[in-house]
């Protein structure tokens, strides 16, 4: 098929029934005159005119060559479409995403078919959306995402506290208080701006308020309902992120209305993500998008239900551009066999079932500074932000490793861990690792998994644990898609903490680990077919903006030996870069830092302050956003501040306080 010319309109008002105006940019190909074409919604709250803008820019322009339109929404309150946000996947960001599929189906050059697809958030809620079933809305592409909002978000995983959840509260609130562009809305920039900053929520608040799994996280979540969801969903996610399991439970969930493709990426789309190899993303979603939104017969049907890149051997480095491996199919998905894994009466890793074995009962409680290495739940670049050389973890942990190994083994789906173990307290959390030590000792972390013990059972009824009662506990590790050589050793490590990616409980009493019960199972990767998935013909889509000043990134842990704390920072400057074809300049700067002492889970502190600046001309808008988080025993403490300031003169001030009691945790 030729490539079509096509127009970009830069903003478009969408009226919602409450009388609401979104904003969307839209790239339309022409000649829909003569003959309408398909549509694809991307609907977001992270700014279209500045935030998202060069990503829009390597995609829809494919699309809009192909013949379909592209429509990128900015969500209520957000960028310059009008109103407040009240939340994260709410009931009516979804319901204003059913009208804008309605508004987009009744165009004249629509042809009434749409698709509906993002990366996190937009991966979210068009799943979330399709769950409600528009009529117009015909198949969804979902980048990053989760069925399962409570274990598989930035909230909290089996019942432990994420500290993404500050971070990306912090986050919103930092992109929420920022202005709408006056250039596209008009003389009405500034009563939109103090509206939102008067109103907005600090999105942290609502968020502790449901430390279980309750109606609150149900709600968003398809894997509630996986027979009503009702059209075709490709998954995709990579091995560096947080949200590597979605692919898999999306396919074991919705059988064969699903397909999974799952590489070596960080938190990005795959024709630009590292690390390498990418994948030819816009080509397989236009294909995608033909099969289901114009009924071209291209056999994407036919795609094997799984995909995945087998990461082999990639050693921790300073920056992973590229992690071999190699691309594999399963053209049906099935439950992985396990092999099998006990402690060994030498205090080794030794494939087969628990034979009492193990070397008695060890007591285990980690500095609570022990995680460090972990990095971010969710990575965007492949550098600091992915986990590095796990041994400085593993020092504060108890390990577990095989022999040299004979031969190659590859892995792909969950790892398990049933172990038994004693606890002086209610609760306390745990968290597993598998690693892949290299000859040379460095170590590579595989998958991991934590696990608050009050939780052991399910997530929406913690039971606290019988003090010092021996319990056996199961963990689900996240999924992931390894070889482990030849000459290289798997370990297990264990500890009972995995600072700053979960924040402490309340009173870290140490866990007693009956090493005789311990029994990890790995998926054996089984029947396959090694495939190749095509690359991007361009090497570097992203178009590239006028940078006024450089970006800049430092990551460093501090360790105070004279006042017992450890220090974890974190600075991310964007630099001041300017779109060439709106004039505006923008830069956005996070400065966040954990604090903790290693022997008191009260010490927590995590602090993120965000700096938001756009100008043009002699025009300068600024936010600064300051969020917090302390705890007790009892208590989470939480506050936040917001400030606004036009051309320097401060124009807004609010501030948010709250404790929130802790609920088994």
């Amino acid at each position: 098929m030729a490539e079509r010319n096509f127009t970009v309109i830069e903003n478009e008002w969408i009226t919602l029934e409450d009388g609401t105006r979104l904003a969307a940019r839209i790239w339309m190909p022409e000649g829909t005159e003569q003959k309408p074409v398909p549509a694809v919604l991307e609907y977001l709250p992270y700014r279209k005119r500045d935030g998202t803008c060069a990503r829009d820019e390597s995609t829809y322009p494919a699309f809009a060559a192909a013949g379909i339109a592209g429509v990128r929404v900015d969500i209520r309150g957000s960028g310059e479409s009008e109103g407040v946000i009240d939340g994260e996947y709410t009931p009516r960001e979804l319901s204003d995403g059913c009208e804008i599929i309605e508004w987009i189906a009744a165009q004249p050059w629509s042809n009434g078919k749409v698709g509906m697809m993002g990366i996190s958030w937009g991966g979210f809620n068009c799943l979330q959306v399709a769950a409600l079933k528009p009529p117009a809305l015909k198949a969804v592409i979902s980048i990053a995402s989760t069925v399962d909002r409570y274990n598989d978000d930035i909230h909290y995983k089996n019942g432990c506290h994420l500290s993404a959840q500050l971070s990306w509260a912090a986050t919103m609130l930092a992109y929420q208080s920022r202005s709408p562009d006056p250039e596209l809305v008009g003389e009405r920039w500034r009563e939109m701006w103090l509206e939102r900053l008067e109103n907005e929520p600090f999105f942290l608040e609502e968020w502790l308020e449901h430390q279980r799994r309750d109606d609150f996280w149900r709600h968003g979540s398809i894997s509630e309902d996986f027979d009503g969801f009702p059209i075709p969903a490709l998954m995709i996610a990579g091995w560096a992120d947080g949200y590597r399991n979605t692919p898999i439970k999306a396919v074991e969930g919705l059988g064969g209305k699903a397909k999974a493709l799952i590489g070596p990426w960080v938190h990005k789309y795959p024709h630009f993500a590292w690390p390498k190899p990418r994948a030819d993303f816009l080509g397989e979603a236009i294909r995608w998008w033909n099969r289901w939104l114009r009924d071209e017969k291209n056999d994407a049907e036919q795609l094997p239900q799984m995909r995945a890149y087998i990461l082999d051997g990639p050693r921790p480095a300073v920056r992973r551009n590229e992690d071999p491996g190699r691309w594999i199919a399963k053209d049906v998905w099935t439950t992985p066999e396990m092999r099998t894994f006990a402690v060994s009466s030498e205090g080794g890793l030794a494939a087969g079932s628990p034979s009492r074995r193990g070397i008695g009962d060890v007591y285990l409680r980690s500095p609570l500074d022990t995680g460090t290495a972990a990095g971010e739940y969710f990575t965007l670049k492949p550098d600091a932000e992915m986990p590095g050389d796990q041994r400085i973890d593993d020092a504060g942990s108890l390990t577990f490793d095989t022999h040299p190994l004979l031969e190659a083994e590859d892995y792909l789906g969950q790892p398990v861990l049933d172990l038994e173990l004693s606890c002086s307290a209610e609760t306390a959390n745990l968290a597993a690792r598998i690693v892949d030590v290299h000859p040379d000792g460095t170590s590579t972390r595989v998958a991991f998994g934590v696990l608050n013990l009050a939780h052991r059972n399910g997530n929406a009824k913690p039971v606290p644990m019988e003090k010092n009662r021996k319990t056996r506990v199961t963990l689900v590790l996240d999924a992931c898609g390894y070889r482990f050589r030849a000459g290289h050793r798997i370990r297990l490590s264990l500890s009972t903490s995995y600072w700053p990616i979960i924040l402490p409980s309340p009173t870290d009493p140490g866990v007693t680990i009956d090493t005789a019960s311990v029994s990890l199972s790995l998926p054996l990767l089984g029947d396959h077919r090694e495939i190749v998935v095509p690359q991007p013909a361009n090497p570097d889509p992203l178009p590239h903006y006028i940078e006024h000043s450089p970006a800049e990134t430092r990551r460093t842990v501090e360790r105070d030996m004279t006042k017992c704390r450890t220090h974890y920072r974190i600075y991310e400057n964007t630099g001041l870069v300017e779109h060439p074809g709106t004039g505006n300049a923008t830069q956005d700067i996070r400065d966040e830092t954990w604090t903790i002492a290693p022997d008191d889970p009260h010490s927590m502190t995590g602090v993120s302050t965000w700096t938001c600046i756009a100008r043009r001309g002699q025009q300068s808008l600024k936010t600064v956003s300051t969020s917090r988080l302390g705890c007790t025993e009892t208590e989470w403490i939480t506050s936040a501040k917001v400030e606004a300031f036009e051309d320097e003169t401060k124009i807004f001030e609010k501030t948010f306080e709250k404790r929130i009691r802790r609920d088994f945790m």
